[in-house]
């Protein structure tokens, strides 16, 4: 043997192991002069020695010690990890997960900037939000004690702090401080000396300790999803991330857009058997790549989360997934694949859907683009009108059919009949809103200028960076602002013109409510007058009714079996919840007594049973509540019931629903609307009316900002800043801002070039 670096014969080791220290020990099993004649020799004693030590083997050659393992370990520092094999690189595995965020690559914190939104303000004035409480003045004293220390005092902005400074009050000091504590009538006092704990870790440790909901609640308001201390946000184990292929791991690849991605597999290059292992698997990831590529997708990093898609971008993906199968004799169903795409890459999308086709499948193509309609075999013409005017195929066949149909409002526009003409003039602005240094994302480092009091569009090919700049830099900014907003606010330098607006609206096309309960009457506000109507009438006042018996969200009128709802819920367990009318009141919500009271021989029940178009007619002389159908009736809703459900409105609708909501409140005239492709699931004719109605936002004197594919939409804007020149790494600078007419000269904005004909349409 070799113990402690001294080789002994075990049989005539006669000072034997001191138990009580650690020792170093090596099993000698063999000594040979290497050479050709002497290799079975050698293998035979490799294969003694890793038997014996459980993989290790450790030779002496001319004095130096070389260890040799056949594990994936290291005998030095005891880093070590199992088989590397496919569940090491999925963070949906236990096997590959980062153990601090279990794969999410985010944790919820506590965020400094909401701690501080205000880094003007002083401590004294409450620049620590959490804190303007009734302790206040306890912590004060605290951070007087650490000021002291640290060299600053209750009176300093907080933007005037150094890093040292403001990490002391927020994670604490490394050092013990003398504080001294005075009760507010300062009648005692009393001394101790510790470390400080910060603002940050106290919190936390409320957060997790406290028994009350409500206490837990205002400490979320301050928190945020921050990327993983531990992985950096990559997901992934140490043990995955030490894994390189060309020098990059698989985060480093995914962290690239498909087009980069695309690129890097095609320069990759691998030598001998390498090459031959690797061949089948790149080809497939190359194919896979190419496919998303064809769709429009190029922009697309491929750890990109999927919640982040939008509808068309996920439904191009499923897309490229099925071009990629091969299969024939398949039925396809699309519902707006051109969602979120410029007119650019619309003809990519096209060539992929007859790619489908020419394979010998089918595709339906639910669809409100032009493009696409003019390059269909057959179409297919539902209408005449929405809702309860709708319901019936006016006409199919070819595009000459439905150009020739004289009831298709398709078909109307189609041959220039009906047009969404050019404005004659546009808005001067009355201000600008400017957001400098945007960097977040794609985003380089741009200087953006908004013009107040106009209708302002934000356009550029897919991924050139319009949400990042308006959706995930611009809106937070302002919702922060003004509201205090959690929403965590792209990396940018400064906002001007904040004194010339005194809100910021998202008007997206997420749903009004996600239970039946909720509907268009009850958003817009036209459902408290409606009640108060109800319970002023002579069967109302004779048993003593208020407005809330004829309310369904609290109990009293409404039915007890199905709470109001008119559905009653059937848990399907693994799979969506069904809802079934409630066999007590039929559907229609309310008791029996309560739809006893009549006005004008109708029930509360029949009332939200109407059309906004019927409610218009039969609450005309009631001004409080025809006022609000009527913005209803002005964006295209008059076939909605009044009582409908929100979970059967789509998105265009919902939005619409939203806007009406707008419309009938009094606003100030300095509110910036925002909107994200507001066109969304909306034909021809409704554009024409969601503009009439952005239309009247502006004329009122607010600005509207919407992030736009639509020609139609874009050509009647005031003002145009328009992105690229392409997507991904490839965008985030702005290639051109004005007009139409002068996006339409500009020769380097893609907008621009598919703008100049959409013009001339008067």
């Amino acid at each position: 043997m070799r113990i402690d670096g001294q080789v002994v014969l075990i049989d005539k080791y006669a000072a034997g192991i001191d138990k009580q220290k650690k020792h170093d020990v090596d099993l000698l099993v063999d000594r040979l002069k290497a050479g050709p004649s002497e290799r079975d020799r050698l293998s035979e004693a490799v294969q003694a020695a890793a038997s014996l030590a459980e993989g290790l083997v450790k030779a002496e050659i001319n004095g130096q010690d070389t260890l040799f393992s056949q594990k994936n370990a290291c005998a030095q520092c005891g880093f070590s990890f199992g088989e590397i094999s496919p569940r090491l690189f999925s963070f949906n595995s236990p096997f590959g997960a980062c153990p601090e965020c279990h794969g999410l690559g985010v944790k919820l914190e506590i965020d400094p900037e909401l701690v501080i939104p205000d880094a003007g303000k002083t401590l004294l004035d409450g620049a620590i939000v959490p804190w303007n409480t009734r302790f206040q003045s306890f912590r004060l004293q605290g951070l007087a004690a650490v000021g002291k220390e640290y060299g600053f005092d209750l009176t300093t902005p907080v933007s005037r702090l150094g890093k040292k400074q403001l990490r002391a009050i927020l994670y604490g000091t490394d050092e013990e401080i003398d504080f001294k504590y005075e009760s507010r009538s300062k009648e005692s006092s009393w001394n101790t000396t510790s470390k400080y704990e910060g603002v940050i870790p106290i919190l936390m440790r409320i957060y997790h300790e406290t028994d009350s909901d409500s206490r837990r609640e205002e400490i979320a308001r301050y928190m945020r999803e921050l990327p993983c201390p531990k992985c950096e946000g990559k997901r992934l184990k140490p043990e995955a991330l030490a894994v390189l292929l060309n020098d990059h791991s698989i985060t480093d690849i995914t962290r690239l857009p498909v087009s980069e991605a695309y690129g890097f597999f095609n320069r990759l290059k691998l030598k001998g058997s390498e090459s031959a292992i690797a061949r089948p698997v790149l080809k497939e990831i190359r194919n896979r790549l190419e496919f998303l590529l064809n769709v429009g997708l190029g922009y697309l990093t491929l750890e990109r989360i999927s919640g982040t898609l939008s509808g068309g971008e996920a439904q191009r993906i499923r897309l490229a997934t099925q071009i990629g199968a091969n299969l024939t004799g398949v039925l396809y169903v699309l519902d707006e694949p051109s969602i979120g795409l410029h007119q650019r890459d619309n003809a990519k999308l096209l060539s992929t859907l007859k790619a489908l086709r020419d394979l010998g499948n089918t595709l339906i193509v639910v669809e409100h683009d032009e493009d696409t309609m003019r390059a269909a075999d057959h179409l297919v013409d539902i209408g005449p009108g929405a809702g309860l005017h709708g319901g019936e195929v006016v006409v199919g066949g070819k595009l000459e059919d439905i150009m020739g149909c004289k009831r298709s409002l398709t078909g109307a526009y189609l041959r220039g009949e009906r047009r969404i003409g050019t404005p004659a003039r546009r808005r001067a602005p009355k201000g600008w809103l400017t957001i400098r240094g945007c960097a977040h994302n794609n985003l380089k480092n741009i200087d953006a200028r908004f013009p107040l009091g106009t209708f302002c569009a934000v356009t550029g090919v897919s991924g050139s960076g319009k949400s990042s700049l308006i959706s995930e830099t611009l809106y937070p900014a302002l919702h922060l602002r003004f509201y205090a907003g959690r929403e965590k606010v792209g990396s940018h330098e400064s906002i001007e013109g904040l004194e010339l607006i005194d809100g910021a609206i998202d008007i997206d096309q997420a749903p009004i409510g996600r239970t039946p309960r909720s509907n268009p009457i009850t958003y817009i506000g036209a459902f408290s007058p409606i009640r108060d109507l109800f319970s002023r009438l002579p069967a109302s006042r004779a048993r003593g009714w208020k407005p809330g018996r004829f309310s369904f969200n609290v109990p009293g009128g409404r039915c007890m079996n199905c709470e109001g709802d008119g559905l009653i819920r059937i848990e399907m367990h693994f799979l969506a919840d069904v809802y079934v009318p409630c066999e007590e009141c039929k559907g229609a919500r309310y008791d029996r007594e309560t739809l006893s009271v009549r006005y004008k021989n109708k029930n509360i029940a029949d009332i939200l049973d109407m059309t906004v178009e019927e409610g218009l007619a039969f609450f005309a002389n009631i001004p409080s509540i025809q006022h609000k159908l009527q913005t209803l009736y002005d964006v295209g809703l008059g076939y909605v019931k009044l009582g409908q459900s929100a979970t059967t409105l789509s998105g265009g609708e919902a939005q619409r629903v939203k806007l009406a909501a707008e419309l009938s409140k009094r606003d100030s005239g300095k509110t910036v609307y925002i909107l994200d492709e507001p066109t969304t699931g909306l034909h021809f004719h409704d554009v024409a009316k969601l503009l009439e109605v952005l239309n009247r936002l502006v004329e009122k004197g607010n600005t509207v900002i919407v992030i736009e594919h639509n020609l139609d939409v874009i050509k009647t804007a005031d003002h145009i800043i328009d992105l690229g020149p392409e997507g991904g790494g490839d965008g985030g600078q702005i290639i051109a801002a004005g007009t139409p007419e002068e996006i339409s000269r500009n020769s380097e904005s893609y907008t621009g070039q598919y703008l100049g004909p959409y013009l001339k349409r008067k």
